[in-house]
């Protein structure tokens, strides 16, 4: 399968088509709990990361979550 073009934390990326957000989680090491996946400017819910494939030219920003007060 040819890779496609994204932006990831802007920065230009290509990942092979059909890679999950839940993959890129995973590929990334990160805490799943401790991020918020933004997905072309909107949330996306964590029950769809294990779904939701990339496509050409989407932006995907991985924010960490952090607690305090």
């Amino acid at each position: 399968m040819p890779d496609l073009a994204l932006t990831l934390n802007g920065e230009a990326r290509a990942v092979p088509a059909g890679t999950t957000i839940g993959a890129l989680v995973a590929q990334y090491n990160l805490s799943p709990q401790a991020i918020l996946v933004e997905l072309n400017g909107e949330a996306l819910p964590r029950s769809e990361w294990p779904a939701r494939a990339v496509i050409e030219g989407d932006r995907i920003e991985f924010i960490r979550v952090v607690a305090g007060g």
